[in-house]
């Protein structure tokens, strides 16, 4: 079952109340943003990174970038990076930009959102796809996400 299937029925199993928006490809959190007529900040901006030996998933704000000190400190380690658009690929069968902000059951990561998430009352993302978004209750994400939330954004 694809990701975008796969989510929307974790949803509707978890009795989610969700806003899917179906529109051109997006490329970038801004694009997204606007097809969804929502702030920047409310998007949830999805990036997996490889810490020491491990891929890991890390969500933030859109309007926010990652501080790598702070994932380094968190984690006691001295390396860390993106995962490169071909061990997306491998990893997730996604393209960069439609990774979805979820952990298992939906995609097999250990999940870390940043704080900057829990101070919108929702958060919107691409549901798998480039041209799928999901908007929903930012409560009720992390209520079924069960992410462990840490400060990782730039400030």
């Amino acid at each position: 079952m694809e990701i975008y299937q796969k989510l929307k029925k974790f949803l509707k199993e978890n009795k989610i109340e969700f806003r899917e928006i179906n529109h051109q490809p997006t490329f970038t959190s801004e694009e997204s943003a606007n097809v969804r007529g929502e702030d920047l900040s409310v998007g949830g901006k999805a990036l997996i990174m490889k810490i020491d030996d491990e891929f890991k998933l890390f969500v933030i704000s859109a309007a926010k970038k990652i501080d790598s000190k702070k994932i380094k400190q968190h984690f006691n380690v001295k390396k860390t990076r993106f995962a490169s658009e071909s061990e997306l690929k491998e990893l997730t069968g996604l393209v960069p930009g439609s990774i979805p902000p979820f952990g298992r059951p939906i995609l097999d990561f250990d999940l870390y959102v940043d704080k900057s998430i829990t101070q919108n009352e929702r958060i919107a993302f691409n549901a798998g796809s480039l041209s799928n978004s999901f908007i929903l209750e930012t409560a009720d994400y992390l209520r079924i996400a069960k992410p462990e939330v840490i400060d990782f954004a730039e400030y």
